[in-house]
């Protein structure tokens, strides 16, 4: 996979992870950073995460019901929207295969996380891997 690709999901969780912790939409984050000159936001970095947020109802659903031992709350503001990122490419990116979508979310976890997060994010994104055929519907 690409590095410019890894590196616009990574702006994508940033993103996320900006309007989390502030408290505004993620069209608001989109917009704000357009606005600037540096770094650049590029199409995919914002179809990614307005996507993302688009099924973040359900995702985060999904996330709660499979994450063991772990609520949604419970994990870290980093991690929550990393994992919101890769479920979102494993059940509804057609174009990206499954293998891609936990890889990819992996990467950016050793790059943006604590060190127990890439097997914790791989874990629970090949559960729903598992279960995918039923929870697209």
């Amino acid at each position: 996979m690409s590095g410019a690709r890894r590196k616009a999901r990574r702006r994508a969780v940033e993103v996320l992870y900006e309007a989390e912790l502030r408290g505004v939409t993620v069209e608001r984050v989109i917009q704000r950073r357009r606005s600037q000159p540096e770094p650049p936001i590029n199409e995919f970095t914002e179809q990614l995460a307005a996507a993302v947020d688009h099924r973040r109802g359900r995702i985060d659903e999904l996330l709660d019901t499979y994450a063991i031992g772990w609520t949604l709350e419970r994990m870290p503001v980093v991690d929550r929207n990393i994992l919101r990122m890769g479920a979102y490419e494993l059940l509804w990116a057609e174009d990206i295969p499954d293998g891609v979508a936990i890889a990819e979310a992996v990467a950016v976890a050793k790059e943006l996380s604590t060190d127990e997060s890439p097997t914790f994010i791989n874990g629970l994104l090949s559960r729903l891997m598992e279960n995918k055929p039923s929870l697209t519907l």
